[in-house]
């Protein structure tokens, strides 16, 4: 049976003031970052995912549960330092981070983006021609989240993929329901359905949702069956 995936955001105002709840290898892995907001978007990052993993944990200590990079770079959990049978994804911008956990293990990607203005060879460079037809048949005013939509998609693909930019984002068109919708049609935030179909593979399910002035979107196996939780 697939597991449930589960997901959850923080802000940076919800870091706590003290490091003890980081595992030691995470500790030698912050000191090691140089410059201030690579430091902040670590441990926003690592602060959103153990609190996810910690409640599928009972009993479990936040310093107990580590993050680390597998071989591809993707994360990895652990737990008193035995890898977790679990796939996490990780994402932050702008001082929001999202994590996502697949409980069985099956391929996942999370990403969250933050809509605002974005240079037109993003979508030159990385869009499809359909995905740039959607683009531009948006309102002036939906077309920031449209393209934040895509792009946040293509990014969940290729984390569930494990390939990140190695792989061509144009092999991957993006189909998201209320796409071309008004920007304010998606406030309720509530999920909606997407699909990223991909050249020479299964297409893959996902979900998406206005959240706060960003755009959240989650891929993998196990959303054909319904939003995550």
């Amino acid at each position: 049976m697939i597991g449930a995936v589960r997901w959850l955001t923080c802000d940076r105002a919800e870091l706590p003031d003290g490091l003890d709840w980081l595992a030691p290898d995470e500790r030698a892995r912050l000191e090691a970052l140089r410059f201030a907001p690579r430091r902040a978007d670590f441990l926003l990052g690592r602060w959103t995912a153990k609190r996810l993993l910690a409640a599928g944990l009972p009993g479990a200590e936040l310093a107990a549960i580590a993050i680390r990079a597998a071989a591809d770079g993707a994360p990895a959990a652990f737990l008193d330092g035995a890898p977790l049978p679990i796939t996490v994804s990780l994402s932050h911008r702008a001082g929001r981070a999202l994590a996502a956990v697949d409980d069985a293990g099956a391929a996942l990607g999370a990403d969250l983006e933050r809509v605002e203005p974005r240079s037109a060879l993003l979508v030159a460079d990385f869009f499809t021609a359909a995905e740039a037809a959607a683009v531009a048949a948006c309102s002036p005013a939906g077309r920031d989240r449209a393209i934040a939509l895509i792009w946040s998609a293509k990014e969940s693909a290729l984390k569930a993929r494990r390939t990140g930019l190695r792989e061509d984002p144009r092999r991957m068109r993006v189909e998201a329901d209320a796409i071309t919708a008004p920007a304010d049609a998606g406030g309720d935030g509530a999920w909606r359905p997407l699909r990223i179909a991909v050249e020479g593979s299964p297409a893959l399910p996902g979900w998406w949702r206005d959240d706060a002035g960003h755009v959240l979107t989650i891929a993998g196996a196990a959303l054909a069956a319904g939003p995550p939780r």
